[in-house]
């Protein structure tokens, strides 16, 4: 994926989450959202490294795809080095899926990768069902 598409979809996702703090806000109690963003400030707050990552599958393997990716996700979620883990499939296109990765740094990314849930998941089942593979890290700010 270009460094640009990248960067938009990046921009996307803190608007959305932005957005989505605001509108939760307002239609809870008062205070009652401040939890939730002290929740979102710890995860984020205390820096990380973000992979995000966009696949496409091969015609005909989105829904295959999709089901090793539900098999994989609660493992991911609940790696050590994980501080979020959010994987989303395209709407229009079910079959791109989009991934946010934050870890506590880049040891965390490389223990994940060199997992056994990974290389089963990932490494054997799901990428050779994939027309495109595309990641880019970033260190948060």
């Amino acid at each position: 994926m270009k460094r640009r598409t990248l960067v938009a979809v990046l921009a996307n996702a803190a608007a959305f989450a932005s957005l989505g703090a605001s509108q939760a806000q307002s239609q809870q109690p008062k205070g009652a959202g401040t939890k939730s963003q002290n929740a979102m400030n710890e995860i984020v707050g205390s820096g990380g490294s973000l992979v995000v990552a966009q696949w496409e599958a091969k015609e005909g393997q989105a829904d295959t795809v999709a089901a090793i990716l539900h098999g994989f996700l609660p493992q991911a979620q609940n790696d050590p080095g994980v501080k979020l883990f959010l994987i989303a499939r395209g709407k229009e296109n079910e079959a791109q899926f989009l991934f946010f990765e934050l870890f506590v740094d880049d040891a965390a990314i490389a223990a994940h990768r060199a997992s056994a849930y990974f290389k089963t998941y990932i490494a054997e089942r799901a990428l050779p069902l994939l027309s495109k593979r595309e990641s880019a890290q970033y260190s948060l700010l």
